[in-house]
Formats: C-alpha cells, structure tokens, sequence
C-alpha cells in the first residue's frame, strides 16, 4: 500500500511537470510565428528570488485517520552558476488546523493548530525555455521544526494539558524537528527579463514519525531574477 501511495503521487506530478513542458512547447511554437522582435528574455541572471503561497497536505500524527492541510508561504533564492545550474536556499512556513482522535474531545480539544518551518538546500536545473516561459527542475533537503501543541495548551481538567507531554491521548506528534525532501519543478511565466510568474508542484518526503511519507504540495506567486552573469572572457 506504501508502495501504491508513492507510486501514485509520483504519477501526479510527473502529469504536472509534463503539462508544464507541454505548456512551454506550445509557447515556443508561438514565438516562432509571432511577427517583429521577440523579448529581450535571456536567462541570462546571475540571481534569482522567488516568493509566493503554498499549499501542502500532511498527517500531524502517525495514527491520525485523515490528512490535514497546511497553507503558508515559500521564499527560495538561487545562485545561478551557469545558464543551466544554479544552487538553492528554500523556507517554507505553513500552518493549518487539523483532525485529532475521537477521545480528543474529552479534553475539549477540537480541530487543534499545527504548524511547521522548513529550510532545505540543493540544486536546480533549467530545463526547456523560450521568450514566454521555462522549465525548471529542483531537488531540496534539509530540516523540519513541527509544533503540533500550539492548539492544545491549556486544554483539559486544570488547563495543563499540553500535546508536547500527552502527545499520545489526541494522535498528535510531539514538537520535533525531523528531515524532509523536496522533489519537482516550476513553470515560469515570463512578464518580462527581470519578471515572471511561477507555479511549482512538489513532492514531499518527511520522517516526523518512524517511516518516511510522502505528501504533495505546490506553491505560486513571482520570480524576480537579476543581474546579468558576465560573460567570461
């Protein structure tokens, strides 16, 4: 069945990384017949900044019955070292409320807040581009601080129950940091040399409990590369 999960959710966003490209080739094909000059886009910068909202489904607790979802934020900067690779510092910061077991309610304890900051390093490639958008593939590793309490203190008879120490009576993960893994890629939409507008699928691998699991998350908001690499002479 873990098996069946990852395979599936791997099937997604391949799908989605194929209707990027699908998307891009088309655009290509567009810029050909255009009439008159094409933009001055180069892929010529040496940096990139990109910042905008995520979504991303997650289990706040090994036992839990359902998944929850999180939203937030994700600001990623790269350093482009050549036109095709370029290294990457990624945060994420999510938060959202989630299902806990039935005997939760004893506590008064319903639809408690989780949330999570991440921070991962690594690689991306740029793949096909054009005038109009581009392609790029990334993959992502680092650490995972879950606060899974932040809706449950003070819960209970005396107002000391505290999920950090009771973790085990609602379903929840106590408050740890763990590894997480970020694999996909982005579809930039070019407004511009400096500007673009991106939509980049993930899948996610985290080991907050004792297997590893794989969730999916996206994220889109705005590109804003600069300046322009010097041409080695």
């Amino acid at each position: 069945m873990a098996a069946f999960r990852i395979f599936n959710r791997s099937t997604v966003a391949a799908a989605l990384l194929f209707g990027m490209g699908a998307v891009a080739g088309l655009s290509a094909a567009h810029a050909q017949n255009r009439v008159g000059p094409p933009p001055p886009v180069s892929y010529d910068n040496k940096y990139e900044l990109y910042g905008g909202l995520q979504y991303m489904n997650f289990k706040a607790g090994e036992d839990l019955p359902k998944r929850m979802n999180l939203g937030g934020v994700e600001i990623m900067g790269t350093r482009w070292l050549s036109p095709r690779l370029g290294v990457s510092l990624d945060y994420r910061g999510d938060a959202g409320t989630t299902q806990v077991l039935p005997n939760a309610g004893i506590y008064g304890i319903h639809r408690p807040l989780v949330y999570m900051n991440a921070g991962m390093a690594g690689i991306q490639y740029r793949g096909p581009k054009n005038q109009h958008a581009a392609i790029n593939y990334h993959a992502l590793a680092g650490g995972a601080f879950g606060v899974f309490d932040a809706g449950t203190q003070g819960a209970g008879p005396g107002n000391v129950f505290s999920a950090t120490k009771n973790a085990q009576l609602v379903g929840l993960y106590n408050n740890h940091a763990a590894m997480i893994v970020a694999l996909g890629g982005s579809l930039d939409i070019n407004r511009s040399k400096n500007w673009a507008l991106r939509v980049s699928p993930d899948l996610i691998f985290e080991h907050f409990g004792n297997e590893t699991r794989e969730f999916f998350a996206i994220s889109g908001g705005v590109v804003y590369r600069f300046p322009p690499r010097k041409a080695k002479k």
